[in-house]
């Protein structure tokens, strides 16, 4: 009988190891794929923010080919609720071939990784460990900042997060307020250097001459930032920005 509890005791020992290794093998994985370039954050913004609560807007960027591709926020929601997916719809693709993906979730103040699952495997960008937070240019040369609206309407601002691609660049915004029948271009200023090397450039397009509900309806702006004569658009993915894209308190 004693020989035979060894046995067992030594069989259960092995078991244990076996899912202990099995265990580790899996999360080595998972953090090994959390750095492949399949996956990775393009541009990050906090579109609404009233009474407490945030919306987050993602967009993820996808280097592949896989038939089957699914696209998810992983995003930590509060304590009762936990981490949740926010599943990513498709928006287009890029001239280099990869796919853009766009997910919106509210919560407040929380921490994100991206998931995507493609031909059935799972891969993951967690900014190398950190987890994402609040908003943030990825791999985007160009991106719009919402901001605030001035509560006179007598001013628009313009903000745009770049990549510090040199140090002579040009940063300007097109705008119309009659369905770009006509336009105008304005230049952007250097703002401030963010924590992680990108730059952030502003300007104030003065629409006190816009008076009527129609022009409101009809201004649209795209940014432009030109650098090392390469010309790089952020224009909402061929949608443009209009007067609507800002935070409201």
């Amino acid at each position: 009988m004693k020989k035979t509890f060894k046995a067992n005791r030594a069989a259960a020992m092995l078991l244990t190891l076996a899912v202990l290794f099995s265990m580790f093998c899996i999360a080595g994985t998972t953090t090994a794929n959390a750095y492949t370039d399949k996956v990775s954050l393009y541009s990050a913004d906090v579109t609404f923010s009233h009474w407490g609560s945030e919306s987050y807007e993602v967009y993820i960027q996808t280097k592949d080919n896989a038939q089957n591709q699914e696209v998810y926020v992983h995003y930590y929601a509060n304590i009762a609720a936990g981490w949740r997916d926010a599943e990513a719809e498709y928006v287009t693709t890029l001239g280099d071939g990869s796919k853009i993906w766009k997910a919106t979730f509210g919560t407040l103040g929380c921490q994100y990784v991206l998931k995507y699952v493609a031909d059935g495997v799972t891969y993951w960008d967690n900014n190398n460990g950190q987890n994402y937070t609040g908003a943030k240019l990825g791999t985007a040369p160009v991106a719009a900042k919402r901001n605030f609206r001035s509560y006179d309407n007598t001013q628009y601002r313009i903000d745009a997060v770049l990549q510090n691609y040199a140090y002579n660049k040009n940063v300007f915004v097109r705008f119309t307020t009659d369905g770009w029948n006509t336009y105008s271009d304005q230049a952007l200023s250097y703002n401030s250097t963010n924590d992680d090397g990108t730059e952030l450039w502003t300007t104030y397009i003065d629409i006190s001459d816009i008076n009527s509900y129609e022009e409101y309806e009809n201004f649209e702006y795209a940014i432009c930032y030109r650098v090392n004569g390469t010309e790089y658009w952020a224009n909402n993915f061929g949608s443009n920005y209009n007067y609507n894209y800002y935070i409201e308190l």
